[in-house]
């Protein structure tokens, strides 16, 4: 899941108004973020396989630090740390967390029974959603129009910069999203591994695409609200 993931992100701005976008995605992808770095250590593994699902042609062999339910949890955790040091309020704790560990939850939904529930021996679970093009494009797609919907529902976009970037996110994510299936597949994963870390750029185009100008500002004035380390990524 892809654009699903984001989807939460946006939609916990309803429930988190006062952080920034950008650490509520960065909550939602903390996974897949670290995941091309376990790769490149060689330390999880992946395999390029065209048609093992209709959706995608990875088979995720191996990635439980990463992407088990434990360390999910745990990487919840480790950003958590790092948006109080940030300033962020120990009141959205909790939220952040369980936006962490809802991406296992998501990506049980989609991919083939892959994802541990702890590293080691553990059971793998998935429902395989993947293995339909029409049903992925349809949850995953309700999800993301739900929560870009409600997301402008408690963020109205305002100032030339935060609706060029917003849009320009929305625009982007969709099309790789939708392009995913026929794209060509990666040369090895090492090559993908490196891709995946453009990832990271995920976490600054949100928190700009989140910034507003003050009430009354004149054009091309920042909301001092969203400047500082609470509004970062």
């Amino acid at each position: 899941m892809f654009v699903g993931h984001l989807a939460l992100g946006f939609a916990a701005k309803r429930v988190a108004p006062g952080v920034s976008l950008g650490w509520l995605v960065a909550a939602v992808v903390a996974l897949d973020l670290v995941w091309p770095v376990f790769l490149l250590a060689g330390l999880e593994q992946v395999r390029i396989e065209p048609g093992a699902t209709a959706f995608t042609p990875l088979v995720f062999q191996s990635y439980p630090w990463s992407h088990s339910l434990l360390t999910a949890v745990a990487w919840g955790g480790v950003l958590v740390g790092i948006a109080r040091r940030a300033g962020v309020a120990r009141s959205v704790t909790g939220l952040l967390i369980v936006l962490t560990a809802s991406h296992w939850l998501l990506d049980a939904a989609t991919h083939a029974p892959d994802l541990p529930l702890w590293p080691g021996p553990s059971p793998r679970v998935g429902l395989g959603l993947w293995n339909s093009l029409a049903g992925t494009f349809l949850v995953e797609g309700t999800l993301w129009v739900a929560g870009l919907a409600l997301y402008l529902r408690a963020r109205p976009l305002a100032g030339r910069g935060p609706r060029l970037a917003f849009w320009s996110f929305v625009l982007v994510t969709t099309a790789m999203w939708v392009a995913g299936p026929w794209s060509p597949p990666p040369p090895d994963p090492r090559a993908l591994a490196w891709f995946a870390l453009a990832g990271w750029i995920v976490l600054p185009w949100a928190a700009l695409a989140d910034r507003r100008p003050p009430q009354g500002a004149g054009r091309g004035q920042e909301d001092p609200k969203e400047t500082g380390p609470r509004a970062g990524a």
